[in-house]
């Protein structure tokens, strides 16, 4: 099964790893998987980024498909991934609503209004929400304490004042 790198034909699909709009004639990433339910094979869509940061085996296996001038931001970020494995559950941050939620790796509470790294597990072609750790157990958790591009990345919804409290929080933490 070939992957493939194309042009949007319309605007409706959206980014299997972002969830976002994939606009007629942007550049997307399409991972082609056998199908479950019927013979052939399907094909999920991608931002090329997106991919490389949550699927980065099928970017690096294809690389040489994609356009000269992104192919190496594309291999870097998935190159980052493949070193930490728990790099492609990154899902974003948002700031905590309420007490509910436990941190995957010390199991403490995460506290209402403060940063959390949202999970996501990718099985079966399907990115399904793991949990929550907190900002400060990143790098016990991830190995790494390079995820702040990451985060960011799919933390579309933080404006940029939210944007640059993460980042501070990221160097206080």
């Amino acid at each position: 099964m070939a992957h493939l790198f194309e042009q949007a034909p319309t605007g409706r699909s959206k980014c299997r790893g972002c969830a976002g709009a994939i606009a007629k004639g942007e550049l997307r990433f399409g991972e082609r998987l056998p199908n479950p339910f019927a013979e052939g094979e399907m094909t999920h869509w991608f931002h090329p980024v997106c991919a490389a940061y949550k699927r980065p085996e099928p970017i690096l296996e294809s690389l040489e498909l994609a356009p000269a001038e992104l192919r190496d931001r594309l291999e870097a970020a998935a190159k980052g991934s493949l070193l930490q494995p728990r790099l492609p559950r990154i899902d974003g941050a948002e700031l905590a609503p309420g007490s509910q939620a436990s941190c995957r790796q010390c199991r403490e509470k995460i506290e209402k209004g403060s940063w959390r790294v949202r999970l996501v597990f990718h099985e079966e072609g399907v990115f399904s929400p793991a949990g929550y750790i907190h900002l400060g157990c990143r790098k016990a958790y991830f190995e790494t304490d390079e995820i702040l591009e990451q985060v960011l990345h799919f933390s579309p919804a933080l404006g940029e004042e939210a944007r640059a409290a993460l980042a501070a929080a990221f160097g206080d933490s």
